[in-house]
């Protein structure tokens, strides 16, 4: 069971694995990687380049619901939006962290960084920055002068990062995506592009000999889902829910 799907139109999970030394780039090396992934997940049947060099295999996105997995530069990502349950995102994303080591030549020292993100997506019509700055407040020193007769609020995005450690390698960041242009504020014509809320724990530096991948990802799991349930959930994504519901 999903928690989370009710709290958004979108909800997905991704998980970013950061290298300090760039990925082969062979095209029988890209190849068999993404052949291993579709022998695990066979629906991921879609395999393209993006125009910066990206390799992704993604499933159809026709319902809904689907499972990708890319391959750039200097990261491996690995996503499924809108899961049945936080356990299938989490299978998937530990499938790819035990393929990259042999497939991909990703050793624990070469470790920048591992990543788990939230998202959620709401279709919203209206001023997204408005309407963040009604659901989360703004803070004092600001708040006086975004009520000033006659003006509009055309940037609110506010993003807030914590170590979640005394090591400080582990961190949390919140931050939000508006999508409202100049034009639309000022005709005051508004289309029913997203709002997003990334919520990401992540934690720098290569691992240590007695460390492994997936067990630093299942970690960095229960943190954030820590942060979700005693912090995010009631203090922004509901007030922020309620907010969109009453335009």
């Amino acid at each position: 069971m999903n928690p989370y799907s009710s709290l958004s139109d979108d909800f997905y999970i991704n998980m970013h694995l950061h290298t300090e030394m760039d990925l082969p780039s062979q095209r029988e090396t890209v190849l068999h990687f993404f052949e291993q992934m579709q022998r695990r997940f066979p629906k991921l049947r879609h395999f393209y380049q993006r125009e910066k060099g990206e390799f992704v295999l993604e499933e159809d996105k026709e319902h809904g619901a689907y499972r990708w997995v890319a391959a750039e530069p200097k990261r491996m990502c690995s996503g499924i939006v809108n899961p049945n349950s936080l356990e299938e995102a989490m299978d998937q994303h530990c499938e790819v962290l035990d393929v990259v080591p042999y497939a991909m030549s990703i050793s624990k020292l070469d470790c920048e960084s591992i990543g788990l993100m939230y998202g959620f997506d709401y279709a919203c019509r209206g001023n997204h920055n408005q309407i963040l700055a009604d659901a989360l407040g703004m803070p004092s020193g600001f708040d006086a002068m975004s009520r000033r007769p006659g003006s509009h609020l055309m940037s609110y995005e506010p993003v807030i990062q914590l170590s979640l450690d005394d090591t400080f390698r582990t961190h949390a960041r919140i931050n939000f995506e508006t999508r409202t242009t100049v034009f639309q504020a000022k005709a005051g014509e508004f289309g029913d592009e997203l709002l997003s809320v990334y919520v990401t724990v992540r934690r720098f530096d290569s691992l240590g000999p007695d460390e492994d991948f997936k067990t630093e990802l299942m970690r960095l799991e229960r943190m954030l889902r820590e942060l979700m349930d005693n912090y995010i959930v009631d203090h922004i994504l509901k007030p922020l829910q309620s907010c969109i519901a009453t335009r």
